[in-house]
């Protein structure tokens, strides 16, 4: 079997890759495994050094990275650019902090010594999606291998290029040989890595059935799972917010990497006094962005991944306007070759709606009415998602209360567009998932937390 690279701007058929063999995946792991009984001995100044290596490599080469990106999955090249970038700064993140982050955590009790010791617990499956096909895999890795594990990475099949790319940015970096390899395999052989007893954890970052099904078998097996799954992100748009601001956030939000993103904008929840002004405002912001070739600097909205991917979210836009939704612009799919499809605003959005229900994966905005500000966080928070969530309002002190009190989701900000950043905990609840990447808290999850007790 092999995996076909389709460059979804052209529809054009790039390149084909073996997959691995089952005998072969299982080879790889025994060689990981052996690799990690070495690495886990290793000291935090010696793993800092190689992740600073992987940094170097990462923005040394970014242009072709970013180029790498482009072709598998279809992102503006500009920012592929920048996604190799930010992955340089998560390896920089953790080469600085990881061995802080670990240290003992002395805990009085009546021994003379006790302590908290944070060890590594061996090889970590990723299952990774594509469309942040290097940022994904590094805030897991730089972590995992920071802390002293090992990491087998099985990644989406039309970004098998970026995934062998990973793994060759950190041979270059001066890591072992096996401490970080790929897989080349489908989804349906996933459980059979699970259930390998090399295998002591799984990453999963996808969709919400991907992460059911990895969780079911990673429970059988008593492996714990760190889950990043859709999002369907409200933004709440009170009425004393500054709406330019607010319109541009949400525009800016709502079409990063094409709309193709768990944490991007998808339903803006205005308050009735200001939501014709505001939908002016997204209206005009959506239909001024142009969309082409990804790889030309002017472009602001590229193709999307696949062109399945692409009829789904129409089949999505359609349904919601033959309920009832009013489609204010875009909303057709273009008559050129490509996954492409344009900005789209829908209002008039009501429960029962794929628009108000259902996560759409794209350059589609949502905008749904709210009485006032108790029926906008309670809108807000009607959603099986509980991933990212913003609020906009002049008086921060309320907006603040609402972020951390009010709106139930895992990363919640205030006057601005949510995203992931090395220094804080992402993650989500409800049928988001559960565990925190990044952080203090993200390098810890994939440890033993020992306690050492001495009389």
């Amino acid at each position: 079997m092999s995996m076909q690279v389709i460059n979804p701007a052209s529809g054009e058929k790039i390149k084909s890759y073996q997959e691995h063999t089952a005998d072969q995946a299982s080879a790889i792991i025994d060689d990981v495994h052996e690799a990690w009984k070495s690495w886990k001995q290793t000291s935090f100044s010696h793993r800092a050094e190689c992740m600073r290596k992987a940094a170097n490599v990462l923005r040394d080469e970014k242009e072709k990275w970013g180029k790498l990106m482009t072709q598998e999955m279809g992102k503006l090249t500009k920012d592929g650019i920048a996604e190799a970038e930010k992955c340089a700064w998560v390896c920089d993140y953790y080469a600085d902090n990881a061995e802080q982050f670990l240290q003992r955590e002395i805990i009085e009790t009546d021994a003379s010594k006790s302590y908290a010791s944070f060890q590594p617990i061996g090889i970590v499956l990723a299952v990774m999606p594509w469309n942040f096909p290097f940022w994904q895999v590094m805030r897991f890795a730089a972590p995992a291998l920071m802390a002293g594990n090992a990491g087998i990475l099985k990644h989406a099949s039309n970004v098998p290029g970026c995934a062998l790319a990973i793994e060759e940015i950190f041979q270059k970096a001066g890591f072992p040989e096996n401490i970080f390899k790929t897989l080349l395999i489908s989804s349906s052989e996933v459980n059979d890595v699970i259930a390998n007893d090399k295998v002591r954890a799984v990453t999963l970052t996808g969709s919400t059935p991907a992460g059911k099904s990895v969780a079911a078998k990673a429970g059988e097996m008593l492996k714990k799972t760190v889950l990043e799954l859709g999002g369907s992100d409200p933004y709440v748009v009170l009425a004393d917010a500054d709406l330019e601001n607010a319109a541009e956030v949400c525009v800016t939000s709502r079409l990063i990497n094409g709309g193709q993103s768990c944490i991007s904008a998808k339903r803006f929840i205005v308050e009735s006094a200001v939501k014709e002004q505001f939908e002016s405002l997204v209206v005009d912001k959506m239909k001024a962005k142009k969309m082409g070739d990804p790889s030309e600097e002017s472009t602001d909205l590229g193709p999307m991944a696949r062109e399945d991917l692409r009829d789904e979210l129409h089949k999505q836009v359609c349904d919601s306007v033959d309920a009832g939704a009013k489609c204010l612009t875009g909303g057709d799919i273009p008559s050129e070759g490509g996954a492409y499809y344009p900005a789209t605003v829908l209002t008039n959005v009501k429960p029962g709606m794929p628009a108000y229900d259902e996560e759409l994966f794209g350059p589609v905005a949502s905008i749904i009415e709210a009485k006032d500000e108790a029926d906008a966080i309670r809108i807000a928070n009607d959603s099986e998602f509980g991933l990212g969530a913003a609020v906009f309002t002049k008086d921060k002190a309320k907006g603040e209360r609402i972020a951390e009190t009010e709106l139930e989701a895992g990363c919640c900000f205030v006057n601005t567009f949510v995203k992931s950043d090395p220094r804080l905990p992402f993650g989500g609840i409800k049928d988001s998932g559960y565990g925190r990447e990044l952080g203090p808290y993200g390098i810890k999850e994939f440890v033993n937390i020992k306690t050492v007790y001495v009389q």
